[in-house]
């Protein structure tokens, strides 16, 4: 009987998180997930163990070096092993989004903190257990804004510019471990972030739930040979595979 897959997925309690979260549940895979939302997560933890999934639901900040550390090595005890990283975490920064030269130092700092050093700390806390397996996926969570420099978009464009360099870099340096890392660009999707980010926006957006078939290709073995790729979820189809 085939081991089941252990997915650990950041910002679980709503939006992509969940929804990915449902997908991988509904595949058969066992979580781990965290958010700050003790009760939302709670709620979420319930939905994924409707699907068979064994769940982890930890309160935490990916942030904060110990919310991190104390995540990591309860799944590890709990599960014995990760297989899939998701690093879906994200802050926004105070909204509206104030140009750069109005930026409040300490919440740009903020931003950079959960969107690209949680990423760093996390993926640095289970690469060991993936490299002594030869086998492991990683996956970050980007934006457009992390790929072309737009006007106010501040320090979540910014901290998504990091990502996306984080990532690269050390998909280089994994290659050829067994270890892969790529990202994952959304697109607009409806949620709470966007909503705050544009709160005039007056155009249809995608739906989290319809975003999740690049997650579960990258946590794939049909996907063992991609490594260090930038994948756009709304318009991903079979045939970039």
């Amino acid at each position: 009987m085939k081991e089941k897959q252990v997915v650990m997925i950041t910002g679980a309690s709503k939006g992509l998180g969940r929804a990915v979260a449902r997908g991988f549940a509904k595949i058969g895979a066992n979580l781990a997930i965290c958010a700050r939302g003790e009760m939302n997560l709670k709620e979420v933890a319930k939905e994924l163990e409707a699907f068979g999934a064994e769940v982890l639901a930890v309160p935490a900040d990916a942030s904060e070096p110990r919310d991190i550390e104390r995540f990591v090595s309860l799944a590890e005890s709990n599960f014995g092993k990760i297989d899939v990283l998701i690093n879906n975490a994200s802050r926004l920064g105070p909204s509206p989004m104030p140009y750069l030269t109005d930026y409040p130092s300490e919440e740009f700092l903020d931003v950079l903190r959960v969107n690209a050093d949680g990423p760093f700390r996390l993926t640095k806390r289970v690469l060991p257990g993936m490299l002594e397996r030869e086998s492991g996926s990683i996956i970050n969570v980007t934006s457009e804004a992390g790929n072309v420099g737009y006007a106010g978009w501040g320090a979540y464009g910014v901290s998504k510019f990091a990502l996306e360099g984080l990532t690269e870099i050390w998909a280089d340096e994994m290659a050829d471990t067994g270890v892969r890392i790529n990202m994952v660009d959304p697109g607009e999707m409806n949620t709470e972030m966007h909503e705050l980010a544009i709160p005039d926006c007056d155009y249809e957006l995608a739906e989290p739930e319809d975003l999740t078939e690049v997650f579960l290709y990258l946590a794939s073995d049909e996907s063992k040979h991609v490594n260090g790729k930038r994948l756009e979820a709304q318009s991903f189809v079979v045939e970039e595979r």
